[in-house]
């Protein structure tokens, strides 16, 4: 970290686990990818009144692109910038992808999984401490993991392109919740079948 900042925070959220944070106007969230190749589902709310939340469709058209990158702007329903993407080791993180359920697990790998933990869950748990509910989920973001979407519109959920210590940075542009889902998949590669720990740290200028 630079010595121009202080840290606020500096957790470690650990494989499978949720997490959630306020995070004020003009913080800074780095989340780091420690031993690489883990998918972190990511919803961000307007801390004074949840009602405004991140809009994938907002943010998606604003920027005429999927993917996030350095310099998007993560937007709400309302169209306000909540958050802005400073900086990131990684080429792209995903929009599009969804968040993991135990009824999308059933559907798609078989009855067997019906009972394997699933990020619904988990941002459920902090949507509850936060008085919140399932009314309050949003299509969200899924950072370092990779979905191309190919020639014919369709998409695929392949091998990260992440590593360990690789980061995104997020500036917050309002105070906002901040829901964390450090995926627990184990299905599919977005986290090499073998989900792992990542670091969530919070700073401010000093």
């Amino acid at each position: 970290m630079s010595r121009s900042v202080r840290v606020v925070l500096d957790d470690t959220v650990e494989a499978r686990a949720p997490w959630s944070h306020v995070v004020l106007t003009g913080q800074s969230l780095r989340i780091v990818d420690l031993e690489g190749n883990q998918a972190v589902d990511f919803l961000l709310y307007s801390a004074h009144d949840s009602v405004e939340r991140y809009s994938a469709a907002d943010t998606m058209t604003a920027q005429g692109n999927v993917y996030l990158t350095t310099g998007s702007v993560l937007r709400s329903n309302e169209g306000n910038p909540m958050m802005t993407l400073t900086g990131s080791t990684v080429e792209r993180h995903d929009t599009v992808g969804g968040a993991c359920s135990r009824e999308s697990n059933s559907l798609r790998y078989g009855h067997h999984t019906n009972h394997q933990h699933a990020c619904v869950d988990n941002f459920l748990h902090e949507h509850v401490r936060r008085d919140m509910g399932k009314r309050d989920m949003v299509p969200n973001i899924n950072f370092f993991m990779n979905v191309p979407v190919e020639p014919d519109g369709s998409l695929g959920i392949v091998d990260g392109i992440s590593a360990p210590g690789l980061y995104v940075e997020l500036r917050a542009e309002m105070d906002v919740i901040v829901v964390v889902s450090n995926c627990p998949q184990i299905n599919n590669p977005c986290n090499g079948f073998a989900p792992s720990p990542v670091r969530m740290i919070v700073t401010e200028p000093a």
